[in-house]
Parts: structure tokens; C-alpha cells; sequence
């Protein structure tokens, strides 16, 4: 009795098509993964720069109060202030590290599972657009506090 049962020879894993559309959706949360970091410093960015150009503002706003004479002494304001400013970069630099950690994490995940045959794995993992607007930032924000602390720079 002949076997009804025809074996067909296999040459890739990703020929049968329900391996195929699961590797391409595997492949595709790690790029909504990545979107979702993203997003996440978004958020963090949105926080510092408030925290940064609050504490600019109250600094500014108390310094010419006192150059006109309005107030006597503003070293608790200004130092307010300057603390707002400090925490807008401090939780910059903290998301920048947790993202930049998070994003090293799932580029060796995802270059795993490319190595095992489990996903494609032939589109780029590109350089974050948001992360370079952090550093930017990053860097407008320490202009800041120089600018507070010593009177130089853009904003003395």
C-alpha cells in the first residue's frame, strides 16, 4: 500500500509560509520595540526641557527683579532655580543612558535571533533621530548652567 504521505524536500526554513509570516512579525516588533524606546525618550525629553527652561525662566525673572531693585535678596529663587535645571539635565543624562542601554540590549537580542535563523534580520537598526535631539539638549542644557553659574556664554 503506498504512502499517502508525500515528503517534499526543505531548503530554507522561512519556505512554509506560516514560518515565514512569524519571523516577519517577530522582525517587525523589534522595530516597534525600538519605536517605543523612542517614544520613551520623548517623554524624557519633554520632562527635562520643562524642568531646564522653568528653572532658566525663574532664575532670569528673579535676577532682573533684583537689578531693579524690586527684590532685596533672590538666592533662594535663583537657587531654586538652579536646581530645576540641574534636575532637567540630570534626568536627561539618565534617560539618555537608559536608552542607549535598552537600545544595546535589542540589538544583541535581535542579532541572536538573526544568527539562529529565527527572524531576517536584513533591515538596519538605525541610529535614533530622538537620541541625537537629546544630546543636543544635553548640551544647550549645560550651556545653561554655565551661563548661570559664571555669566558666559549664549545665555550670561
Amino acid at each position: 500500500m503506498p504512502s499517502s504521505i508525500v515528503e517534499r524536500p526543505s531548503h530554507s526554513k522561512f519556505e512554509d509560509p506560516s514560518t515565514e509570516l512569524s519571523s516577519r512579525r517577530t522582525g517587525m516588533s523589534f522595530q516597534r520595540t525600538r519605536m517605543s524606546a523612542d517614544r520613551t525618550l520623548m517623554s524624557v525629553i519633554r520632562t527635562s526641557l520643562s524642568l531646564i527652561s522653568f528653572g532658566f525662566t525663574i532664575f532670569q525673572f528673579f535676577g532682573k527683579l533684583k537689578q531693579t531693585n524690586v527684590v532685596s535678596g533672590d538666592h533662594a529663587s535663583r537657587n531654586f532655580g538652579s536646581t530645576l535645571v540641574w534636575l532637567g539635565i540630570a534626568m536627561l543624562v539618565l534617560g539618555i543612558v537608559y536608552h542607549l542601554r535598552f537600545m544595546d540590549g535589542l540589538r544583541q537580542e535581535r542579532e541572536s535571533m538573526r544568527e539562529a535563523g529565527l527572524i531576517h534580520g536584513e533591515s538596519k537598526f538605525p541610529i535614533s533621530m530622538t537620541l541625537a535631539i537629546a544630546i543636543v539638549l544635553l548640551v544647550i542644557g549645560l550651556a545653561t548652567v554655565l551661563s548661570m553659574s559664571f555669566r558666559i556664554g549664549p545665555f550670561g
